[in-house]
């Protein structure tokens, strides 16, 4: 199967969760995606979120309602996620590349500059991601964010990185 074929499943499959941003909104700088689908008693989304873009209300068990013209992308609500759901992508941040923001509990950390096999949610090597930043302040409760580089093509898909054997 083709790349290009691949990617399509891959992004139908995830626009069918809660906080998928509108297509549009997608291509405006950052934004946060979130693909929690999970009922369950959680929402320390909502409560980090300081632009009050993320709404779980009651009972705790919602889906997290995610409203995009309230989004930033500022990723304060990466770390804070518990299920590792929230990601923000950056489709404006060069000519060929877009930026993907993930939460990152494996140790070791990786390094600024490096590269990794870029995943999608199952897993599947898409393209070669360059990590760009590493961020890991104690408030993040050990859940580091990594921030990398992928072709503009792949950033609705791609969700990890793997290292490169």
């Amino acid at each position: 199967m083709g790349l290009k074929k691949l990617l399509k499943i891959k992004l139908d499959e995830i626009k069918k969760t809660p906080g998928y941003p509108p297509e549009e909104r997608l291509y405006k700088g950052p934004i946060a995606v979130i693909e929690c689908p999970e009922e369950i008693p959680c929402n320390p989304c909502e409560v980090f979120c300081k632009k009050g873009a993320i709404k779980v209300g009651l009972p705790i068990t919602n889906l997290p309602k995610f409203n995009s013209k309230k989004c930033d992308g500022c990723g304060s609500c990466i770390a804070a996620c518990p299920g590792l759901a929230i990601f923000v992508v950056n489709y404006t941040y060069s000519e060929t590349e877009a930026t993907v923001s993930i939460p990152y509990e494996i140790a070791p950390l990786p390094d600024k500059g490096e590269t990794f096999d870029a995943v999608d949610r199952n897993g599947n090597i898409v393209c070669e991601g360059r990590v760009i930043r590493v961020q890991n302040p104690r408030g993040f409760d050990r859940t580091a964010v990594v921030t990398f580089t992928v072709p503009k093509e792949c950033f609705e898909v791609v969700r990890n990185l793997k290292r490169k054997k």
